[in-house]
């Protein structure tokens, strides 16, 4: 879902970090990154925004909104009687309750109005929103992003700096098992390992290049 990074009509619309001119002959096309936390897909996904001019789909949340977020930007911040009135009128392409507190949704209206438009979309997500985007939009390209080794992975965790122990070695349980269920499911196109960030940005590029050229 829209929980990793990730945060829905008159109040939604995808917004634009960069604009991508339309492609009146050519369809959107919907990426979906996903990865364990730690593992670098964040700056990934920025960095294939500058490359391809995309747009980074803002996910709704009903968690509060801390002084440094922007309502709009980095979520779109709504109450719970909102968020379950959008659940109820299937608004999101993806939706879920993160740690049996706060919810968190892809907003569906915007993102296909882009893609109406030929723009690029990317959505940072786990496997399980991931799932259910790809039912709703097969066409979408998914992308998993994947340690070099577990040993890396706990380490870049430990390097963030932002959490206790107790917190990292949770954090870290839960990623494998978002590992496992991305290496046993059938949801994505491509597994590639962020060895070095320079290199794994280049491959995941590679890969949304070869799609974006099959578009028309």
């Amino acid at each position: 879902m829209g929980a990793s990074g990730h945060a829905a009509n008159d109040h939604a619309s995808a917004h634009a970090h960069a604009h991508t001119p339309a492609h009146e002959h050519c369809p959107g096309l919907l990426l979906l990154i996903c990865g364990p936390s730690g593992v670098g897909k964040t700056t990934i996904v920025h960095e294939l925004i500058r490359r391809f001019g995309g747009l980074f789909s803002v996910s709704a949340t009903t968690r509060q909104r801390s002084p440094q977020e922007r309502d709009g930007i980095d979520y779109f911040f709504v109450d719970e009687r909102t968020f379950q009135e959008w659940i109820t009128e299937d608004r999101f392409l993806e939706h879920a309750q993160v740690f049996g507190r706060a919810w968190y949704g892809t907003p569906e209206a915007p993102v296909r109005a882009e893609l109406a438009k030929g723009h690029l979309v990317v959505l940072d997500i786990d496997v399980q929103g991931a799932d259910n985007v790809r039912k709703r939009i097969p066409e979408a390209l998914a992308i998993f992003v994947l340690p070099p080794n577990e040993q890396e992975l706990l380490k870049r965790l430990r390097a963030r700096g932002r959490e206790d122990e107790a917190a990292i070695e949770r954090r870290f349980a839960e990623s494998k098992l978002e590992i496992a269920r991305a290496m046993q499911g059938h949801t994505f196109d491509a597994f590639v390992v962020n060895d070095t960030l320079p290199r794994a940005t280049d491959e995941v590029s590679a890969i949304v290049a070869e799609r974006l050229a099959k578009r028309g």
